[in-house]
């Protein structure tokens, strides 16, 4: 990477970044980040608070209300991204590899984490580039011109989650620089690494002083104090739901824009009829494993609820379950690796209290359910994890109801097509979900019934830029990618002109 000197390894605990300096945190408080595969430390950060988040927020203020960026022109602006662009494929191999380290999944994960990044900002600075300068409106006379213009919302407080650092990073600054503004971001504080690597290359990039600020701490303080900060104009976060309901309320003080996306627990609905082939058969095997185990179910999106047709479920789970215990995991860096472990001791304590209450429950374990043996790829301290068939699972199941972000597939059965869609509708939240049939009709109607923000027909986990991605009920509120993201992050102005004014005499006098 450019500047190496600079680096956030060689920089240790200085990973604040306010008003273009690199700090450390005001009370001295530092934190260790732990590769998730052996639970060692391979970084020290900054342990931020209150009054660090107080100094960035003043810096992206300042920069807003007497800085350059919001009034560059648009070419200026997709310029920089485009170049940010060009600096993240320069820097894929280190950047894929540091999102392995601190995020617990496999290199060529990472490597297509960066290219998606990547394309991310190459999308918005497109998308901007391209839009017309301003929404003629008729006013009904030739002596008034009225236009609809777009302009920022101003400082934008961004909170994202630990499982994609860099790609949710990506999804919320590059439409907001886009747009003109500033911003403050707070990464997970146990994966921070890329998100403070992405500000170097910002600033490598050209982005003017205080524009991006970074404070790597917690939540409880950072998140929250973002959240709650009269200064900042639109907070974006992307978690669970008990804090985005936090985030929400602090946010509704000020009357903020807010804009949430809250995970899921998303069904993937499997007709005997897109089986009826072996083809077919291994084709939707394939895709089950791929739904439920990436990054070992540590996924938003992650189809976690296998929702078959009871004709062909025997046969299916019983292949999904002999490919799942054939999953290499092991540490992410490592040939060969295809699941690394989970990303700390907490998540898999939780996702192994989610097994154990399904089998008390009359869930049956058609494979994993355990810590895997140690082996040189698979250190003991590390957090890893089985990948794990439950059968037999019900809407009454904890497992089946709640987003367990682990490496854990429920099955269910349907009979019939109106089942099949009470089943995958049965659920608090909305963000994503899938249909396998041969039956064109069939899944046309099914995925206009399926009430979720994405649904993918005889596919499942691709997304594109272009395309919204957000959800429905629990699932949050706001949409991220396509051009209704780059609108989280402007607002609207409406300019009457009135060429020829005359008096109205509403008032004598």
């Amino acid at each position: 990477m450019a500047n190496s000197t600079h680096t956030p390894a060689e920089r240790a605990h200085r990973t604040i970044h306010a008003g273009g300096e690199w700090l450390a945190a005001s009370s001295g408080a530092t934190r260790e980040i732990l590769d998730p595969a052996d639970a060692v430390a391979f970084a020290v950060v900054a342990e931020g608070d209150e009054k660090d988040t107080d100094l960035a927020v003043a810096a992206a203020r300042r920069a807003f209300d007497a800085g350059d960026w919001p009034h560059t022109p648009v070419a200026e602006r997709a310029a920089l991204l485009r170049r940010v662009a060009g600096l993240l494929v320069r820097d894929r191999e280190t950047l894929g590899l540091l999102e392995s380290r601190d995020a617990g999944k496999t290199v060529e994960e990472g490597r297509v984490d960066i290219d998606c990044v990547a394309d991310a900002f190459r999308y918005f600075a497109d998308l901007v580039a391209g839009e017309a300068p301003g929404r003629v409106v008729d006013a009904g006379s030739p002596e008034v011109h009225s236009v609809v213009v777009h302009e920022p919302v101003g400082v934008c407080a961004m909170i994202t989650p630990w499982n994609y650092p860099l790609l949710q990073a990506s999804w919320k600054i590059a439409p907001a620089l886009a747009a003109g503004n500033t911003f403050v971001i707070k990464p997970s504080e146990i994966t921070p690494m890329t998100t403070i690597a992405l500000i170097d290359l910002l600033v490598e990039a050209g982005l003017p002083t205080g524009v991006a600020n970074i404070v790597t701490g917690p939540g409880h303080t950072v998140g929250a104090r973002l959240a709650e900060h009269p200064d900042v104009d639109l907070v974006s976060f992307t978690g669970g739901l008990t804090s985005g309901v936090k985030v929400a309320q602090a946010a509704a003080v000020t009357v903020k824009k807010v804009a949430l996306e809250l995970g899921g627990k998303n069904p993937n609905v499997v007709f005997a009829d897109a089986c009826a082939t072996e083809e077919g058969f291994d084709t939707a095997v394939d895709q089950a494993l791929n739904a439920a185990f990436m990054h070992s179910g540590q996924v938003c999106s992650a189809g976690g609820r296998l929702i078959v047709e009871e004709s062909v479920r025997e046969r299916f789970v019983a292949e999904l379950a002999r490919r799942a215990e054939r999953i290499r995991l092991g540490r992410g860096t490592e040939e060969g690796v295809e699941c690394g472990p989970l990303v700390s001791a907490q998540q898999r304590a939780k996702t192994e209290d989610y097994v154990a209450s399904a089998l008390a429950e009359g869930a049956e374990l058609r494979c994993g359910g355990k810590r895997p043996e140690p082996s040189p790829q698979r250190p003991e301290s590390g957090y890893f994890y089985e990948p794990t068939v439950l059968d037999h699972c019900h809407r009454e199941m904890r497992v089946v109801r709640e987003e367990v972000f682990g490496p854990v597939l429920t099955v269910e059965t349907f009979r019939t097509e109106d089942e099949a869609v009470a089943l995958a509708n049965d659920t608090e939240y909305g963000l994503a979900g899938a249909v396998w049939t041969a039956d064109a009709g069939r899944a046309r109607r099914v995925a206009g019934r399926l009430r979720h923000g994405t649904v993918w027909i005889n596919d499942f986990h691709p997304y594109l830029p272009q395309a919204e991605w957000g959800g429905f009920g629990k699932s949050g509120v706001g949409r991220e990618l396509g051009p209704a993201g780059l609108a989280e992050y402007r607002e609207s102005k409406h300019v009457y002109q009135n060429l020829a004014p005359k008096p109205v005499r509403w008032f004598s006098g």
